[in-house]
């Protein structure tokens, strides 16, 4: 018996690991890019609603704390995303073209 909670713990484990889209799927959103600026690592996005932000659709501009994930988007692409308050700024801390 201990055996099978050490692999459940295990495999939830795995799932809420940092980068892990099922961790976060109730945080997801999807939004179109707009503009990528990498030297200020920004992006900006028209997305709709940012449910764990308690945000409206609108089109603003995010930080981007791991540049990388700027090389995987560009404007005009849609994407899906996850999007946090970090200090006093809104940053995206996820992202991915739509499929």
């Amino acid at each position: 018996m201990k055996l099978v909670k050490a692999v459940m713990l295990s495999i939830s484990l795995a799932l809420a690991a940092p980068g892990s889209w099922a961790a976060s799927a109730d945080a997801a959103a999807e939004g179109e890019v707009r503009k990528v600026d990498k030297e200020r690592k920004k992006i900006t996005l028209r997305h709709g609603p940012i449910a764990n932000l308690g945000m409206p659709p609108m089109t603003m501009s995010f930080d981007v704390r791991d540049p990388a994930l700027l090389d995987k988007v560009k404007q005009g692409d849609k994407v899906r995303f996850r999007a946090e308050k970090v200090g006093g700024d809104y940053a995206v801390t996820q992202i991915e073209p739509a499929k």
